[in-house]
């Protein structure tokens, strides 16, 4: 799906992003260009964003804590 229709920035693009180490909105704009225009589609930016670093983080094992 295309999230940024000013640079035509996708939903991959934005995950990738994500995976490549960005953390803020503002990190997924700079690696991606998507939201530097008319700034619309900086909240659809956003949940992808959490929805994606909540995926990454419910994949990573969990440490026993005993083991801590």
């Amino acid at each position: 799906m295309i999230v940024c229709q000013c640079k035509v920035v996708t939903d991959r693009d934005i995950r990738s992003a994500v995976d490549r180490g960005a953390r803020t909105v503002a990190q997924v704009c700079r690696a991606t260009t998507a939201g530097t225009d008319c700034g619309s589609c900086v909240l659809t930016i956003r949940r992808l964003l959490c929805e994606h670093v909540e995926t990454i983080h419910a994949s990573l094992p969990e440490v026993d804590r005993e083991a801590s």
